[in-house]
């Protein structure tokens, strides 16, 4: 089962895997998916393969997840956390660098993969009745238009001197 690890910078050794996902809006509903491995809900996305750009991975994904196609209409932000490792169960451990694309359904009925066990289309305050992921909590108000581009801020609002200084 996939798992995640919290703590401050619980393992900086993690090597960063990059990733894409994408925020379906249907009206005031954004589609969710409940993974295979871990139980968790989460917007469909994934890694980013070589050569592939990571818009193309988000609508790749999407597919890919539930048989939807669909296609990115802008950059809803960029998250990645030093505190939350995922573990998957081959013992992998690393650190989710992932860009949230906005995307508009272009053919298709949301359905069920090996990666997706349920899917749904949930309003705001259904999801948060629901177990996501960690990676995608902090990113659902961006996802429903409710708050601007979401990015992790830095730990301290200091500027951190440049190799030169």
């Amino acid at each position: 089962m996939t798992t995640q690890e919290y703590g401050v910078e619980v393992d900086a050794r993690a090597p960063l895997r990059p990733g894409a996902s994408a925020a379906v809006l249907d009206g005031d509903r954004l589609l969710l998916t409940r993974r295979s491995d871990n139980g968790e809900w989460c917007m469909p996305g994934g890694g980013i393969e070589a050569g592939e750009r990571p818009a193309e991975a988000a609508e790749r994904e999407v597919f890919e997840e539930t048989g939807l196609r669909v296609r990115t209409t802008g950059l809803l932000g960029v998250y990645s956390d030093p505190d939350l490792v995922v573990v998957y169960p081959d013992g992998n451990r690393v650190q989710i660098l992932g860009v949230l694309f906005r995307a508009e359904v272009v053919d298709g009925t949301a359905g069920l993969s090996d990666e997706v066990t349920e899917v749904g289309w949930f309003t705001a305050a259904e999801a948060a009745e629901l177990t996501v992921i960690a990676n995608h909590r902090p990113l659902l108000p961006t996802a429903y238009g409710a708050a601007g581009i979401y990015f992790n801020p830095s730990r301290s609002g200091d500027a951190v001197p440049s190799a030169a200084q």
